[in-house]
Formats: C-alpha cells, sequence, structure tokens
C-alpha cells in the first residue's frame, strides 16, 4: 500500500480507510519520532566533535586532519539545523493550517539531515582510524563504513518499496 492508501482502525472498530487528516496527522507524527532519533544522535555526536578541538592531541594534527576536522564540524552543525529545523517550523506555523505543508517540509529536512548526519559520522570516523591506522587503511574503512550507510540508510528502503510497489500491482492485477 502506498502511504494515502493505509488502512485504519475507526472509532467504530472496523477497518477503513483513513481520511486526509487522520495521514497528515499520523505523517506527521511519524516525523516526531523519526526526529527525535536523529536529534539525540546527531546532538551526542556534535558534542564530541566540538570538545575534540580542546584535547591536547588536537593540536598535534596535521593540515588534513585538522582540514576534516572543520569539514565534520561544518557537516555535523548543518546536521543538527536540518533535524532540529521541523520542530522550529512547527512552532512557527502552528494553528496555521497548514499541516500538509509542515509535513512535506519536515520530510525533506529530516532527508538532508539524514545525508548530512552520515557525512558527519563517516568524517568522524575518518578522523579517528586517520589518528590510529595507517592512512590509506583509514581511508578505506572509512569509505566501507560510508557504503554500509548507503546501503541501510538509502539503497535498502529503495529495493524494499520497489518490492512494494511490485506487490501493490501484483495485488492489482489479480483484482
Amino acid at each position: 500500500m502506498k502511504d494515502g492508501e493505509h488502512a485504519t482502525t475507526g472509532s467504530s472498530g472496523g477497518q477503513g480507510e483513513e481520511s486526509e487528516v487522520e495521514r497528515v496527522n499520523r505523517r506527521w507524527n511519524e516525523i516526531l519520532q523519526e526526529t527525535r532519533v536523529a536529534q539525540t544522535g546527531v546532538q551526542i555526536l556534535f558534542g564530541f566533535l566540538l570538545s575534540v578541538a580542546f584535547t591536547p592531541l588536537f593540536r598535534e594534527l596535521g593540515t588534513f586532519d585538522r582540514t576534516v576536522y572543520v569539514l565534520t564540524v561544518v557537516l555535523g552543525a548543518a546536521a543538527t539545523g536540518a533535524l532540529i529545523a521541523p520542530v522550529s517550523i512547527h512552532r512557527f506555523l502552528s494553528g496555521q493550517r497548514m499541516k500538509d505543508e509542515l509535513v512535506a517540509a519536515a520530510g525533506r529536512l529530516m532527508m538532508c539531515g539524514i545525508v548530512l548526519l552520515a557525512l558527519t559520522i563517516g568524517c568522524t570516523v575518518l578522523i579517528i582510524l586517520h589518528v590510529v591506522l595507517p592512512s590509506l587503511l583509514a581511508e578505506i574503512l572509512a569509505g566501507v563504513v560510508m557504503l554500509w550507510f548507503a546501503f541501510c540508510w538509502y539503497l535498502l528502503p529503495l529495493i524494499l518499496r520497489r518490492r512494494a510497489d511490485k506487490a501493490d500491482k501484483k495485488d492489482e492485477g489479480a483484482r
């Protein structure tokens, strides 16, 4: 079933299609839950990144590591902004009867924030591994981590969506 086609249980207890209002409220609640998970992770990581610059080892980092660190902090700040933005937008638009637009904007910001979070984590892994391992091995392992994220966070959902679309088409053809 596609997003707007989910069956829900009505107040009478029977199965029925969810209304447009129910659908947008469900999608908003899902975004809120997803945002809570992502915000926690990005805030912990960003706090860690901010503290790194004040450690004695930081002064010993070379130009490459410092450059990656600055990029990582900027990516972390951008991810934090994107993942917290739905809360701010909701506060500004609350009561304006714009929940459809809010859900659409929040969904796009979440996807952007998740991409930025993946890049932040990848760069963080690169910095840490670059300090403790030979350069090429650190870069290969950081690349493997990024490929894993790409698979888990982007490719797998696309595969699952295609399977669901094929199943829906098969169901429609059987009718």
